[in-house]
């Protein structure tokens, strides 16, 4: 089973989807196995367990258990070197409980 990372925005549909699909593509490229799946900001607290890393498009001052990529990252081209690093170390170093 492919290691989950979540993704979330305000709602849950373009922004989110966007980054979702530019991070599931570039994970493939790295032949990194990864399920890349979108949520809305309510779902993260239900996501979190079971979820390598959380791509967040918002800005969050809240503090959680897995790694935190800043998804804004993939949208503005802005350090997205750097997240994505981040991201596949998470994946790469992600223990299933």
């Amino acid at each position: 089973m492919a290691t989950r990372v979540i993704v979330a925005c305000g709602s849950g549909v373009a922004t989110s989807q966007t980054v979702a699909s530019k991070v599931a593509r570039m994970l493939k490229d790295k032949k990194v196995d990864a399920e890349v799946q979108v949520i809305n900001l309510r779902e993260v607290d239900r996501y979190i367990d079971g979820s390598a890393a959380y791509i967040s498009i918002v800005k969050n001052s809240k503090e959680y258990p897995i790694p935190v990529i800043n998804g804004l990252a993939f949208l503005t081209g802005v350090g997205k070197d750097k997240e994505f690093e981040k991201l596949v170390k998470a994946i790469q170093d992600y223990k299933p409980v």
